[in-house]
């Protein structure tokens, strides 16, 4: 290839009474009239992301949430924090939101390590660590040292440590988008306007003012136009970016905040420039690491770049998902929008969104998009779907491309109407009898998945589509998969026998804890029945081809 980038199409010809017909197979599906180049299957030509980041699952702890380490104890807050008992509610919304502290530590992380183990995660994604004026620290005052009431820099050497000793790699969170308004660059550059630190930031002279994030005026926006900011921020060993990639601390990548918005402001747009500097910087200090943008919308131009292995975005995955399992009166705040309640699509609309915004990635950035059920952004399942929905939910994550992703408290089955209600403490105590708990069924998908080529790097044919099931199958040369998944009691689903990847024979029913459904062949059918919420997997020999 000359270009790095690809995209092409296939023209199918069929065989018909009246001739020959043809039509089109792009990554949305077949279609008999033309296409926009948008749906093509599209190929970006840069090294493969490192292995270990391939068979991944992720899991993100906020760390103000998780856990407290034995040794801690009650540290002089700031001015700006409340302390808070585990067991205290978590205020969804209103000036104490985001002043809540209780008392989560990286050591505590560190000392829970062997549940991450259990539940067959490999990539421990922390939200950010550095010192801020807020509990979800997206507001740095500085990025040169871990937040003490987090335990400082030695609490995250000795959790990296820790964690690399159970082949558990660790990333971080920066927000490369913009600082607090309390950073040391912007006090810098609100006391001298004639400093380095003044070229940092968007100032407008006129009006005193300065551009931010979404208009918060603690949220002041980064202006990548500096060729100082590129300097400390990105280029070089001693800048943010690699600093904490290498020794003492040796965290295994980044999750860019609000990438998307990252190194544009008004008419200027210097966003991939700024991605493929921070890429640039990781393979020169460690090959081999995982660099995820956020991208909460369509993520299909981001990673256009070259600089990204995947996304952590909701389009295509999660809010379909949401859609299809949400109870009909679910009342939770819907990824941002103002729209009331959820939505509810069927299993056609949940395909068809699926396929349509899934279609502009590379087959490698679709199996390391970020996968979630919920995030600490967004209301919890548990909250919006339908009972046994985040069960159904989380067995899709594992067995749809992408890298499953686990919110902290998805294994037992926590509530949270927004993002902030979602950042629960972790039920520690008493976690033996949630009555949602999930953590056996998450533990038998990680392993299944962790041992399958064809649900690491199968490719995907979806078999039938109804309201209320989806059937799909994951092929590789090895070995397939037929996967059922629904949201009610069905019965009759059809599937032709010569879709199936094998002999119906020779399928070997995988147990996931669902009361087995059954198949019958009829008339060259597959005819499936079975209990609802569910999902139903069998595995075949390898692929037989025609």
């Amino acid at each position: 290839m000359v270009n790095p980038t690809l995209r092409y199409r296939f023209l199918l010809k069929g065989a018909e009474a009246q001739g020959p017909s043809w039509s089109w197979l792009t990554a949305t599906g077949a279609s008999p009239w033309d296409t926009p180049d948008r749906d093509d299957f599209v190929i970006h030509c840069r090294p493969a992301p490192a292995e270990w980041a391939r068979g991944g699952v992720v899991y993100q702890v906020f760390p103000d949430r998780f856990a407290r380490s034995e040794t801690q104890h009650p540290a002089d807050l700031p001015g700006w924090a409340v302390a808070c008992a585990w067991e205290d509610p978590v205020e969804p919304r209103g000036e104490l939101t985001p002043r809540q502290i209780y008392g989560g530590d990286l050591d505590g992380i560190t000392e829970k390590l062997d549940h991450l183990v259990d539940l067959g995660v490999t990539i421990l994604y922390l939200t950010p660590f550095f010192p801020a004026r807020s509990n979800h620290r997206y507001d740095a005052t500085t990025f040169d040292v871990v937040d003490p009431l987090l335990g400082g820099d030695d609490a995250l050497i000795r959790l990296v440590e820790a964690a690399h000793a159970r082949n558990i790699a660790v990333i971080g969170d920066l927000t490369a988008n913009h600082t607090g308004d309390a950073h040391e660059w912007f006090q810098k550059a609100r006391a001298d306007p004639t400093s380095a630190e003044a070229s940092f930031y968007y100032f407008d002279e006129e009006s005193a003012g300065y551009a931010c994030w979404f208009g918060v005026p603690s949220l002041p926006k980064l202006n990548w136009a500096s060729q100082e900011l590129r300097r400390r921020f990105i280029e070089g060993t001693d800048s943010v970016v690699a600093k904490w990639l290498l020794p003492p601390f040796n965290l295994d990548g980044w999750r860019i905040d609000v990438a998307n918005m990252m190194g544009r402001n008004s008419d200027v747009d210097m966003n991939h420039q700024i991605a493929a500097l921070i890429r640039a910087t990781m393979d020169d200090v460690r090959p081999g690491l995982l660099l995820l943008a956020e991208s909460t919308g369509d993520a299909t131009e981001n990673l256009t770049s070259q600089a990204w292995d995947g996304a952590m975005t909701y389009s295509n995955f999660t809010r379909p998902l949401w859609q299809w399992l949400a109870r009909e009166d679910a009342v939770a705040n819907f990824f941002g929008t103002p729209i009331t309640g959820i939505p509810r699509i069927d299993g056609h609309g949940f395909v068809a969104t699926h396929l349509a915004l899934s279609a502009g990635f590379s087959w490698r950035a679709r199996t390391q998009n970020m996968s979630a059920l919920n995030t600490h952004d967004t209301a919890r399942a548990g909250t919006v779907m339908i009972k046994g929905g985040p069960a159904v939910g989380m067995a899709l994550v594992f067995l749809l491309p992408g890298l499953p992703t686990l919110f902290a408290g998805d294994e037992f089955g926590l509530r949270g109407s927004n993002g902030e209600d979602s950042r629960t403490p972790m039920p520690w105590q008493g976690s033996a009898d949630r009555p949602d708990d999930l953590r056996a069924l998450i533990a038998v998908l990680a392993s299944l998945r962790a041992g399958s080529p064809a649900l690491l790097e199968g490719t995907v044919r979806w078999l039938a589509v109804a309201r209320d099931v989806v059937a799909l199958a994951r092929e590789h040369e090895h070995e397939c998969f037929v996967i059922v998944a629904a949201r009610a009691d069905y019965d009759s689903v059809t599937i032709p026998l010569g879709l199936l990847p094998g002999l119906w024979s020779d399928a070997e029913q995988v147990a996931l804890g669902w009361p087995d459904a059954t198949g019958v062949l009829a008339d060259q059918m597959l005819v499936l029945s079975g209990r609802g919420p569910s999902v139903q997997v069998w595995r075949f020999p390898g692929l037989v081809l025609p």
